[in-house]
């Protein structure tokens, strides 16, 4: 059987089932981490959707656009002493009934709303051309025109010093704004740079780096109408999602992208009839694989071996034919270069396969 539905297709066996609301509190949210051991703040069954809200840990760069009492409340009451080993605000974990190590999550984006109309870019210290900028380092607060579909920059200023601590506020009415991107539309593609589920490890791992299960990705394409399929590490996968992002390039070169609060509508499904080894995205029109590594040149193999493999374990392909077609017809790109462990996305476009039957599970 074939392990992805042909767009447009439903399986009868993942109907929705119940809606689950789960807000952003001091209570349903854990800051800078994944952690086996952490209880979860929400049950699920397979075929659930959940409303949940995914909170921006750069909120506080202009506190008085991007706050409202509920954004405020994590940042006054998380102790920045639990803000870590990573930096991102996750929403849950979700217990998804049944999930067992060796199956794989299907998490289906269905929608994803911005909180607020306003976003932050910081060019950062961990950015890509950092000493290039004299070691300097830059706020860009962006307005979103919703309807339109674009973000324009509103104002720029200096960060003094370096921005090290999550979760920052500054004050910015007091600070030198300048002009920035006079003109200049940037289309909005809102979407989740890190989720994931919880890694078989003992402690607390980063949400910095992306992993196997998942992480911080950064990858715009995981937005609304994506697919994304998890390898289940531990007892009910214990899902989180968190840096949302209305915004961003491929390689996401300042170190951050347009930051900026969603409201994220999702289906979790539960699959055990197939298996893949990393995190897999499928879009209405392509299948993406990832690698990741500290060396780009090891990211970039480690992609193409994931490709390699979902063509000839899932489609059926022989190596050799599989090798040829990746030449001629995948897309490799870098999905970012900010994150410690450097992010390389190979795709191939879906419509190229013969039909449904001939894709083997």
């Amino acid at each position: 059987m074939a392990f992805i539905c042909e767009a447009g297709e439903t399986r009868a066996d993942t109907l929705p089932g119940a809606l689950h609301h789960l807000p952003a509190t001091p209570a349903t949210v854990h800051w800078g981490y994944f952690d086996a051991a952490k209880a979860p703040v929400m049950r699920v069954k397979s075929g659930d959707l959940v409303q949940a809200e995914a909170v921006t840990h750069h909120a506080g760069d202009a506190p008085e656009l991007m706050f409202d009492a509920g954004v405020e409340a994590l940042f006054k009451e998380i102790p920045e002493s639990d803000r870590n080993p990573g930096v991102h605000i996750m929403t849950g974990p979700i217990w998804v009934e049944d999930a067992k190590p060796g199956d794989i999550l299907e998490v289906r984006y269905l929608r994803m709303v911005p909180r607020c109309n306003y976003g932050s870019n910081l060019a950062a210290n961990w950015g890509y051309l950092y000493k290039e900028f004299g070691e300097k380092e830059r706020v860009t607060i962006y307005e979103l025109d919703a309807n339109a579909g674009h973000a324009q920059a509103l104002y720029a200023y200096d960060f003094p010093g370096k921005y090290l601590v999550p979760g920052t506020i500054t004050h910015c009415p007091v600070c030198d704004r300048q002009p920035a991107l006079a003109g200049v539309r940037v289309p909005a593609r809102p979407h989740l740079g890190t989720a994931g589920v919880a890694p078989d490890t003992t402690g607390r791992v980063s949400t910095i780096p992306p992993g196997l299960h998942g992480g911080n990705i950064d990858n715009w394409r995981i937005g609304a109408g994506a697919t994304m399929y998890y390898p289940v590490q531990v007892d009910g996968a214990l899902f989180s999602i968190g840096d949302p992002h209305v915004s961003q390039g491929d390689g996401e070169l300042s170190g951050t992208a347009i930051e900026a609060s969603l409201n994220v509508l999702f289906q979790v499904v539960l699959r055990k009839d197939f298996q893949v080894a990393s995190p897999l995205l499928e879009t209405p029109k392509y299948w993406i694989v990832h690698g990741f590594n500290e060396d780009l040149n090891v990211a970039m193999r480690d992609a193409s071996k994931e490709m390699l493999s979902l063509l000839t374990e899932h489609v059926g392909l022989t190596a050799n034919d599989a090798y040829s077609l990746m030449s001629v017809a995948t897309d490799f790109g870098v999905t970012q270069v900010v994150d410690g462990r450097q992010g390389v996305h190979v795709r191939i476009p879906r419509d190229i396969f013969p039909a449904r039957g001939t894709v083997k599970g």
